[in-house]
């Protein structure tokens, strides 16, 4: 197949986890893969596997432009954007500070939005192309603890949701995908980013509570794989008519119905668990 032939995606956040084993997957299924990260240099492996790399911080509008520019001048044609690049800033709302949350927004939300805004005027002008968007299971239901991370990504959510209709008469196609707790290295992040919080000394407890639930995380029963991500990824790109939202594992489907719960037996919820760790 040649390279102006083969269906082209462009990856963000491939260093490691579900953006590495999505690289790998839309290989295997021949497409030209672009492959990206803050750090070239992280992406070795990818390069030798085939993949095309460039260096890619989400929140550059040139490094942005620039790299998708480069896809369209080298491969003809930008198929699908895989906007997976974001990382989770944990703690309570009072305890994270302001310059935390815009951090947190300029990757999970501007990211997504720059990159997107990037790639649909070449997308527009070939009457197709897909654009993926990476959420979560804290997509669709908020947590105490967890509240910049969830909002972060109900937002990405809602302009996903409002993007869709207003590109499809394009034959543009845009979709979710909601993985629970996956076994990367994700939760380090959070740790580290955890671990710069000066604590109010007011939400002992929702520490306390973070701390077990990094038992639904990497190496648990309930973790999923990143190439069970990534496959879920490369269907939503393959198939004609794909869905809205996929849930992968079985926190994100039971997150779908928890968001049906009433808020008031959600809080009830939280304050029971909160009131065991005191």
């Amino acid at each position: 197949m040649s390279a102006t032939g083969a269906k082209t995606v462009l990856i963000t956040g491939c260093s490691s986890g579900i953006g590495r084993a999505g690289a790998r997957a839309f290989l295997e299924d021949e497409w030209r893969v672009y492959a990206t990260a803050r750090d070239e240099s992280d992406l070795g492996g990818l390069v030798d596997a085939g993949c095309e790399t460039a260096s890619l911080d989400v929140t550059d509008d040139d490094e942005v432009r620039q790299v998708v520019e480069r896809v369209v001048e080298e491969s003809g044609r930008l198929d699908c954007l895989v906007n997976n690049a974001g990382y989770g800033q944990f703690g309570p709302i009072e305890d994270v500070p302001i310059e935390r949350v815009h951090e947190q927004f300029d990757v999970n939300v501007y990211g997504p939005h720059r990159l997107t805004r990037a790639v649909l005027p070449h997308m527009r002008d070939r009457g197709r192309g897909r654009i993926i968007n990476l959420s979560s299971a804290a997509g669709r239901v908020a947590t105490p603890g967890m509240g910049v991370y969830s909002g972060s990504k109900f937002a990405l959510e809602g302009m996903t949701d409002a993007l869709r209709p207003e590109v499809a008469e394009y034959g543009i196609d845009v979709v979710l995908i909601e993985p629970s707790p996956a076994d990367t290295s994700f939760d380090d992040r959070v740790v580290h980013e955890l671990d710069g919080l000066e604590h109010s000394g007011a939400y002992d407890a929702y520490y306390d509570l973070y701390q077990d639930a990094r038992s639904l995380g990497p190496g648990s029963p309930v973790a999923v794989a990143p190439r069970v991500v990534a496959d879920s990824i490369l269907t939503a790109a393959n198939v004609p008519n794909p869905g809205s939202r996929y849930q992968v594992g079985s926190i994100a489907r039971a997150s779908e119905f928890g968001r049906f719960v009433p808020d008031r037996m959600r809080d009830k919820a939280y304050e029971v668990g909160s009131n065991v760790l005191r």
